[in-house]
């Protein structure tokens, strides 16, 4: 079992490599991954009661750790902000008195004038003396470096804080010491030992250094505050309240108060508060937030909806099937969470190299010092080398390097509705070079469509008579049909002693003739001659067969799962940043190959069993492919674990979290291509930050120890090293920063826009009516009751919905004349 504890007290990545260390050392802990950035580790552990010790070991090294409800969460927002404050303040504070310090220590090298008391040899005690109390407050202000770096050099864990500590303390205590002989030799007259010691203080090295520390973690710290904005923005997607209709009264409720069950009402520019299931109604939704689609999708009764997404026209009444830590963005925030705190491979080299890169810098720096004093330098140079070696080589850059781009990155995926499961997905995705595409419900809708109406006479008989018979049916393509006629404003005619034929087809009276529509068997066995089409099975269609009793051929209407919209433009993305995409489905290869070349793929695997695509994966991987399986993450399942890289595409409100690694919001394959652009550039800023880090501390320390010293007479001074340290962690946060500005270059096509009201009108509510009709049984029938609420003055908009019996009639129109113009068409009036 997982178990989060929260940790407190670390400063660095060897501080999270100590505290990885001592949990992994506890017996019961099978794994341990620390989040420097939240302060937090997830143990994998056989049992809860394994929890007290690790918080033992990790508090024997120096650290605090809790678990449970009591501490085990994020830091608030508040607590951040105070702690930003209180370091504000101590660099102001710090700044103000090292100014003055500096002045009087350096400001004789740019020709400021320096007050004449101290001024000569005689002077320099009360010099030194002063220097001692403008260094006190910065060294009280910034004690933490001490309390945190000496106690963890205490417990052998050296870490950040330590190397601070020892070294702005090697420079006080040295210069306290050098105050006291230059006491000792004022009192017996030695003012040449005085006048030495004066020349020789670094006072204004240890406030330096202190105050330049405290700046960096000031910058490092808010910019770091950054990396958490995409999941604050999730958060704040979700309504604080919701609308409800309990007891047949709509009353308006915290958002946390709905039940499952509850029915939901979401009118014209609402936010939708939780998931559900559409009942009533019809309206446009904005589902940006969670799956990057910029257009709309149109929301009818059986359609799902998610929470944070907005109805921007229409109304919806909607069953609450998913409410609290159950809906789609609740998942989407706990993966963005759980992704940003996990650990990629690559950072595991930079947390090996930080457990033992404080206690190599150490003994680095004493190597230096001890080399000086054995040349013959004097012990105020030797000492120098070393303090710059330990304030320059705070391995900060190094342990932050990883963890804020993946931070960065995954809460951008999921801006873009992509959300990685974990680093790992992450880090892989980049090496892929071969993308493998589920056909159905990937490439294609899923949902057939009418592609050809192919009439032998009159097209609108066979399509009424078509629409009559199938508005009956259960047949995949019966709705296809029915859409079609929609979308024409073709009314269907009516069907009687409707009769379906299994394996065949359907059969029906209309206006007093039989017809029959179906497979070409069923044809054949009424008697009824058809054509052959042999190009449409070479083209992926099926042809459906109406004709009537006396053996008259009506025509054929042939439906297809079509390409969506942006297949093509997706695969050619792919294809262009160096990826093979192989097509795998189970269909036939005639089917298979028509629909890959359309999508322009020429790698098609064909006639394959759902359990057999592992299979095919596994292929791919022993050929040497990094293989990542593209699917409905449901029937693909087995396929999308034997992946390299598992990417659920589609999935809504149902993220195939088990099986997938990716999960893709939308349906839009186009944001597989964008996936793997996101992966590549947040693992190149990995990379550049690494880069910098260690080239950074290589560059660094030799300069540090002295090494240009004798060539060219150049001696790092530990200000500079301090003021180096600092910067150089504000620039790998700052170049993570950078990954909130990607942007796919993909860009995938618009589907058909959904008919909206004006921008400007959808803040605006409009009045909704719903009311009861009677009498009506098929598409026509809706159509006809639809027409007529429209056309009553004041009306925008009319929504049927045949199994409610009911129209919801949005816009300032009078009931009665909406009453009367149903009333008028022969339907009736009926109570909800």
């Amino acid at each position: 079992m997982k178990v989060k504890f929260q940790v407190t007290g670390m400063t660095c990545a060897a501080c999270s490599a100590r505290v990885e260390k001592v949990t992994k050392a506890v017996s019961g802990v099978t794994s341990a991954e620390v989040n420097l950035l939240a302060g937090t580790m997830v143990a994998d552990v056989d049992n809860e009661g394994v929890c007290p010790a690790i918080c033992a070991a990790v508090a024997g090294a120096g650290y605090g750790a809790s678990y449970g409800e009591k501490k085990a969460h994020q830091p608030t927002e508040s607590m951040k902000k105070d702690e930003l404050k209180e370091m504000k303040s101590r660099i102001i504070w710090s700044g103000a008195f090292l100014c003055v310090l500096m002045y009087l220590t350096m400001g004789h090298m740019v020709g400021l004038p320096v007050p004449h008391i101290f001024h000569g040899r005689e002077n320099m005690l009360l010099f030194a003396f002063v220097q001692f109390l403008l260094t006190l407050p910065a060294v009280i202000l910034n004690r933490v470096y001490y309390t945190r770096g000496l106690k963890a050099l205490w417990n052998r864990s050296p870490n950040m804080d330590s190397l601070i500590a020892v070294g702005s303390g090697a420079a006080l205590l040295y210069s306290v010491a050098a105050l006291l002989r230059m006491s000792y030799a004022a009192g017996h007259g030695q003012w040449d030992v005085v006048e030495l010691y004066g020349k020789n203080l670094y006072f204004e090295s240890a406030a330096t250094i202190l105050a330049l520390i405290t700046l960096g973690k000031f910058l490092e710290t808010r910019a770091k505050g950054k990396t958490g904005d995409a999941i604050r923005q999730l958060m704040d997607l979700a309504p604080k309240t919701a609308t409800v209709r309990r007891d047949g009264v709509e009353i308006e409720i915290p958002a946390e108060q709905v039940l499952v069950g509850d029915t939901v009402i979401v009118r014209s520019g609402g936010r939708i508060p939780v998931d559900g299931t559409v009942c009533k109604g019809r309206g446009s939704v904005d589902q940006s937030a969670l799956t990057g689609e910029s257009v709309p999708v149109e929301k009818e009764p059986g359609d799902t909806v998610a929470a944070a997404t907005v109805n921007i026209s229409g109304y919806l009444e909607f069953r609450a099937d998913k409410v609290g830590e159950d809906t789609t963005l609740a998942q989407v925030i706990r993966l963005v969470e759980e992704a940003g705190g996990s650990k990629a491979p690559i950072a595991r080299l930079a947390d090996k190299i930080a457990g033992v890169f404080v206690p190599a810098v150490m003994a680095v720096a004493a190597i230096a010092f001890a080399v000086w004093m054995i040349a013959g330098q004097t012990l105020e140079f030797s000492l120098t080398t070393a303090i710059s070696i330990l304030v320059i080589s705070c391995p900060c850059a190094l342990g932050l390097a990883t963890p804020v781009a993946i931070m960065v990155g995954t809460g951008q995926g999921a801006k873009l509705g992509v959300l990685f499961k974990n680093a790992q997905a992450l880090e892989n995705l980049h090496k892929v070079d071969t993308v493998v595409l589920d056909k159905t419900g990937t490439l294609t809708t899923g949902k057939p469509e009418v592609t050809d109406v192919l009439a032998q006479g009159d097209e609108t008989l066979l399509l009424q008579v078509a629409g009559a018979l199938e508005v009956n049916s259960e047949h995949p393509f019966a709705k296809a049909i029915l859409n079609y006629l929609a979308d024409r404003q073709i009314a269907a005619g009516q069907a009687a002693d409707f009769e379906t034929l299994p394996g065949q087809g359907v059969s029906g009276i209309v206006s007093g003739v039989r017809y029959y529509g179906g497979n070409a068997r069923l044809m054949h066995e009424r008697g009824i001659s058809v054509p052959e089409y042999p190009e449409l099975a070479v083209q992926g269609k099926t042809p459906l067969y109406f004709g009537d009793a006396s053996g008259k051929f009506l025509g054929a209407i042939v439906a297809a799962d079509v390409l969506k919209a942006d297949s093509e433009l997706s695969v050619r993305a792919l294809q262009k940043m160096g990826l093979d995409v192989v097509m795998l489905t189970g269909d036939n290869n005639a089917t298979a190959k028509t629909v890959a070349a359309q999508a322009g793929i020429s790698h098609v695997v064909s006639d394959v069993l759902p359990g057999d695509k592992a299979g095919v994966i596994e292929r791919l991987q022993k050929e040497g492919h990094k293989v990542a399986m593209v699917g409905d993450g449901i029937n693909d399942a087995p396929a999308l674990v034997t992946a390299d890289v598992g990417i659920a595409i589609g999935a809504g409100t149902d993220i195939a979290i088990d099986s997938a690694d990716v999960v893709l919001m939308s349906g839009s394959l186009a944001q597989v291509s964008g996936a793997v652009e996101l992966s590549k550039a947040t693992i190149r800023n990995i990379r550049q930050n690494l880069f910098w880090a260690f080239f950074y501390n290589t560059l660094g320390i030799p300069v540090a120890a002295g090494a240009l010293y004798p060539a060219f007479g150049l001696l790092l001074s530990p200000m500079l090293g301090a003021a180096a340290m600092s910067m150089s962690s504000v620039f790998v946060v700052s170049n993570a920063l950078r990954l909130r500005f990607f942007k796919p270059t993909a860009v995938p096509v618009q589907e058909k826009p959904v008919e909206n009201v004006p921008p400007a009108e959808v803040a605006v509510s409009e009045p909704v009516t719903v009311i009861g009709v009677g009498g009506m049984m098929c598409s026509h029938c809706k159509m006809t009751v639809e027409n007529a609420c429209k056309a009553v003055a004041g009306v925008t908009d009319a929504v049927v919905d045949l199994e409610a019996k009911t129209v919801t009639v949005t816009g300032n129109a009078d009931r009665t004349l909406l009453e009367q113009a149903i009333i008028a068409e022969d339907f009736e009036i009926i109570d909800l």
